[in-house]
């Protein structure tokens, strides 16, 4: 397994690298999809926290330029003390618009390498989808943070941030659900719509009631209804470890755009 993870990196990378503008796009739409609480720039880095959310792509230093790396070492610095600032450890999420000094620095100071995530996309107008919306989207965004925080087994302390940064999404957003009466919520999934790009988010099912077809039911549903307001493409992002949801998307029609990954160095 870890043979074909480092082979698919290698291929994906050689890939991202030829495409840098997809990646800017996609990396934009995703900042939009997933709006930080605070946001600030220092060159073209952008310097993202939330403090009531411990998601590392609301709380993680973006380099957004591969060219970008005048002094960047009092740079990191100054950066990862704004992290310090909030009683946390410092992130980097490295994509490809990542500057190779700024890499070669963070392994340098033995900062931690961990969970590389796939970006994926797929072209809409060609995927073969239901002829009927399965599921309409509810505008109640309190139920669907209650569904998807149940969904996902995650603390309810995470209501308030959750339900907060989904009510900041400023393109239009379809929050899906698929629950009964007797066993309640069983899957979720959010679909942002930045005009002609769909993103994926919170895609989760039930650990009970998986491999029975309710996150193909609920992800088409998700991707139809984008479709009809006239998105072309869709993108979402997966660990690259989480193998059983990766097949799911390839069977729908996803493929790699690129990968990108995060550093963390330890509070001191």
């Amino acid at each position: 397994m870890a043979t074909i993870g480092a082979d698919r990196s290698l291929e994906q990378a050689s890939i991202s690298s030829q495409n840098l503008p997809l990646v800017r796009r996609l990396e934009a739409v995703g900042f939009r999809a997933w709006p930080a609480a605070s946001v600030q720039y220092d060159g073209s880095w952008q310097v993202r926290l939330t403090a009531g959310h411990p998601s590392n792509r609301l709380n993680s230093i973006v380099p957004l330029d591969p060219s970008d790396h005048r002094d960047v070492e009092i740079r990191l610095e100054k950066a990862s003390r704004k992290f310090e600032a909030y009683g946390r450890a410092a992130v980097v999420r490295q994509t490809p618009l990542a500057s190779p000094v700024l890499i070669e620095l963070l392994s340098a100071q033995n900062w931690t390498r961990f969970d590389e995530t796939v970006v994926m996309t797929c072209d809409l107008i060609e995927a073969a989808l239901p002829d009927t919306l399965d599921h309409l989207p509810t505008h109640d965004v309190g139920r669907f943070v209650d569904a998807n925080l149940t969904v996902e087994r995650a603390p309810l302390s995470l209501k308030p941030a959750l339900a907060e940064i989904i009510s900041a999404i400023k393109p239009p957003s379809g929050l899906f659900m698929i629950e009964n009466a007797v066993e309640g919520p069983l899957a979720t999934v959010l679909c942002v719509q930045d005009n002609d790009l769909a993103g994926i988010m919170s895609l989760s099912v039930c650990e009970t009631r998986r491999r029975e077809g309710l996150g193909t039911e609920i992800l088409t549903s998700a991707l139809r209804w984008a479709r009809m307001r006239s998105a072309r493409s869709a993108w979402l992002q997966v660990k690259l470890s989480n193998r059983p949801a990766i097949a799911l998307y390839e069977r729908l029609g996803f493929r790699d755009a690129y990968h990108y990954c995060y550093w963390q160095r330890e509070t001191r």
